[in-house]
Formats: structure tokens, sequence, C-alpha cells
């Protein structure tokens, strides 16, 4: 069973940054493709970034030139660093998991049905 347990949240003003982490909990040391999704109050669940095994990324229009999803060569833990942070920015924000590195899951960053595992989300706040 796959844990993953996101931490880093938090609020800032505008222009400022936060570094989100996403932790795979136990000894499962498979390759696995991730991503960073957020969803404020009232919108849909939006994927924001995605990082393949490979190291392959894929970004929202929105957070591109902003946010860098990485895993700082930790197998078990992603991280998504967010500068220039914007009041739009302002959501929960969940990481989710694919092990199956059979499919493509750059091209599903933004497509929910596809992330088989998720965290229970951070919340982000910029004012």
């Amino acid at each position: 069973h796959v844990q993953l347990v996101e931490s880093g949240g938090g609020s800032v003003t505008a222009g400022g940054s936060l570094s989100l982490s996403c932790e795979r909990s136990g000894y499962d040391y498979r390759p696995y493709c991730m991503a960073w999704f957020r969803q404020a109050p009232g919108n849909q669940r939006e994927g924001v970034a995605a990082l393949d095994s490979d190291g392959s990324t894929s970004y929202a229009d929105s957070v591109k030139g902003r946010f860098t999803i990485s895993n700082a060569n930790a197998k078990n833990t992603r991280y998504l660093q967010m500068n220039s942070l914007k009041p739009e920015d302002t959501a929960m924000y969940y990481c989710a998991a694919d092990l199956d590195l059979r499919r493509l899951c750059l091209l599903n960053r933004n497509y929910e049905g596809f992330w088989d595992y998720w965290g229970q989300g951070t919340q982000v706040t910029v004012s």
C-alpha cells in the first residue's frame, strides 16, 4: 500500500516562496511518476506539475517559470518549489503518484482519474 504525505504548506505574501514536499512512506523504492494538483474552493482540481521517473517534467501554463518539481536525488520524496507566488495560487495542494511506468504520466498531468495514490493535502495561502 502506497502512502503519500505532503508537508510545507503555509501562508506567504505575494511574491514570496514556499517549498512543498511529498514523501512516499515505507520501504517501497520502485520508481514512480508524481504530480502536484491544487484545488481552490469552488474550482476543479488542477494538475500543476508532474515529474516522470526519467526526470521529464510537465507544467501547467499558469505556473511555468515559477514552480519547479524535483526529486533532489531522493528516492521517495518529491518537491514543489514555488516562487513568485500570487494570490491566485491559494489552494489546497495534493501530491499524487502512479507506479505503472508503462503509462504516459506526463500527458495525464491534469487528469485526476489517472493517478492511483493521493496525499491528504497541504494548504497554501498567498495574500
